[in-house]
């Protein structure tokens, strides 16, 4: 999973964390160290939990998850608060890095989503230690009237073929074809398709995955996790193997901009990733307490809500539902009904043999080689 948008994020960042730490520096009052993808939270929610709690935010940015572990696990980060991605989280909890959650400092707890909690006890079992923020799908984001003009009416947008059948990429491509650059998304979906285990510990079944992906290989213009989401808006690629709120963006600036383009996002029948991204608390960190207010905090329904409706994700609280933007709820690509619920599976970390081969597949994938 990525933000929201991923532009000039070093800039951004530095900016941010500049103003941020100045701003606690000049202040008596305690404060909470947050590290989140960038732009991946309402604008205004650290103000207005600063003005309420009386707590100075810190508040520094990623782009990637694994520059993000990579700060964890060499420790004394500074962080309190760490916004994680659910495969990330086996990881990071075997090597002694989060804190277990005091559900007593945390009393908006019961306003998670059961259903969301379950997805996530596959990487954080018991729920111990991760509160979960956002959720979402990979599928299929496409320019419906691009798609009917090559494919027909009886184009296969709901299924995984409109990808990984040859001859609908090699037709499509002439519109242009993208694909996420995320190997722990793209490769259990490959492997799902072919009916192998998602997170497959056979080093046989990454094999034909990868002959899989290598024949569709020349027909994907490129592998990018945000450019996709301009590229769809403006016309310059038609189908897109990305994620719900990106391509719910990118329908967005379609819409805004007034060019006539119809932009859809499908979860395809025979399954789809869904990622969880948490809030952590850190086995270091230097402001527990306040880590846990930040957290509880964010857990309000209204206060999660407001970062929804800004980012046109799903949150993990079930109370927050009805305060989210009816065009954001009412949207079953983005709240998907039980049914389509009950086809998702999430992405999961490997062991390490089989992490190096993913790896290996992916380069060979994306090189064309």
């Amino acid at each position: 999973m990525s933000p929201k948008r991923c532009l000039p994020v070093a800039l951004a960042a530095l900016l941010m964390s500049a103003f941020t730490c100045t701003e606690a520096s000049e202040s008596a009052n305690p404060s909470v160290h947050i590290y989140n993808w960038y732009d991946y939270i309402a604008p205004d929610a650290t103000k207005k939990f600063q003005q309420e709690m009386g707590i100075d935010p810190v508040y520094d940015v990623f782009d990637n998850s694994d520059v993000m572990q990579s700060k964890l696990m060499a420790g004394r980060s500074g962080y309190d608060v760490v916004f994680a991605s659910g495969d990330l989280l086996p990881n990071l909890i075997r090597a002694g890095v989060l804190k277990e959650l005091d559900r007593t400092q945390l009393p908006n707890l019961p306003h998670l989503d059961p259903e969301i909690l379950a997805k996530l006890q596959n990487n954080d079992p018991g729920n111990r230690y991760a509160a979960p923020y956002m959720w979402g799908t990979t599928g299929i984001g496409y320019d419906a009237d691009k798609v009917k003009a090559i494919l027909g009416t009886e184009a296969p947008v709901n299924s995984w073929d409109l990808i990984f059948k040859e001859d609908n990429i090699a037709k499509l491509s002439q519109c242009g074809v993208a694909m996420l650059d995320a190997a722990n998304e793209i490769v259990p979906i490959a492997l799902h398709y072919l009916g192998l285990p998602y997170n497959s510990q056979n080093p046989d079944d990454y094999r034909k995955a990868e002959a899989l992906l290598l024949k569709v290989r020349p027909h994907i213009r490129y592998f990018d996790s945000s450019k996709f989401i301009s590229d769809l808006a403006n016309g310059n690629v038609c189908v897109v193997l990305g994620w719900s709120g990106g391509v719910l963006e990118a329908r967005g600036s379609a819409e805004a901009a007034g060019n006539g383009r119809t932009l859809l996002y499908s979860i395809p029948r025979e399954g789809a990733p869904v990622w969880v991204e948490s809030m952590v608390l850190l086995n270091d960190a230097p402001n527990p307490k306040e880590g846990m207010a930040f957290i509880n905090y964010m857990l309000r329904p209204q206060v999660i809500a407001e970062s929804s409706n800004y980012l046109g994700y799903p949150n993990a609280n079930k109370d927050a539902t009805a305060l989210v933007e009816q065009k954001i709820r009412d949207n079953p690509a983005v709240y998907p009904p039980r049914q389509v619920l009950d086809t998702l599976f999430p992405l999961e970390p490997l062991p390490l043999k089989l992490e190096r081969i993913r790896t290996r597949l992916w380069s060979k994938v994306k090189t064309g080689s």
